[in-house]
């Protein structure tokens, strides 16, 4: 499976190609980093993002897109900057018909660290393990964005599983619920239909004296 991870932004915007292979495979097919000036327009930084995502969704193929889900952040600005990233990529997507799932900073670090809590430092060098890159990839959006879709190729086959498991449950108890109507509605007809057959029986002839 091919995914596409995306660590959004407008000044930088992260993407990264990767490869899933048998077990926990993985191999780096592309990876690299959109900037935009600071100093243009939004709609102009948007497009540049939008424009770099849709050659990259053109070029590579990728059969997913991973996105960073905008979590918490302080710099209000900042944070709507990145949704505003975020969406573009989602629509890019949607356009292709392409699954998006959107993973938190915290899921992407225990995904490919073990923990949650592990800082850029230890993202980078995980995924320059992991991916057998002959260096670190630079700057952190870079290997932010190859962590998404680690992240997504090593989750996802779980959180299928998951969701089949979900389904068949929900199917499971609609049809008892459904059987369950059918033999109170059983039980009622037979209940009613009684007391209508015990009306209709020929009264019997008085005793004589």
């Amino acid at each position: 499976m091919r995914v596409l991870g995306v660590d959004p932004g407008l000044t930088r915007c992260g993407l990264g190609v990767v490869d899933g292979g048998t077990g926990r495979t993985v191999s780096c097919v592309a990876v690299d980093v959109v900037r935009t000036p600071v100093d243009d327009t939004l709609e102009r930084r948007l497009l540049a993002v939008s424009d770099a995502v849709e050659h990259w969704l053109d070029t590579y193929r990728p059969e997913a897109v991973a996105v960073e889900r905008v979590f918490s952040q302080h710099n209000v600005r900042t944070a709507m900057g990145t949704a505003q990233a975020g969406g573009v990529v989602a629509l890019a997507a949607a356009r292709r018909g392409l699954p998006v799932v959107f993973h938190t900073p915290s899921e992407v670090k225990a995904a490919v660290t073990g923990s949650g809590r592990a800082d850029k430092a230890q993202v980078t060098g995980m995924v320059t393990r992991l991916l057998g890159l002959a260096q670190a990839p630079r700057p952190a959006d870079a290997a932010d964005a190859l962590a998404l879709a680690i992240c997504h190729l090593w989750r996802q086959p779980m959180r299928d599983r998951l969701a089949e498991a979900e389904a068949r449950a929900a199917e499971l108890a609609r049809a008892h619920k459904a059987r369950l109507a059918a033999a109170a509605k059983s039980a009622g007809t037979v209940a009613a239909v009684a007391p209508r057959r015990a009306n209709t029986r020929t009264p019997g002839k008085g005793v004589r004296g």
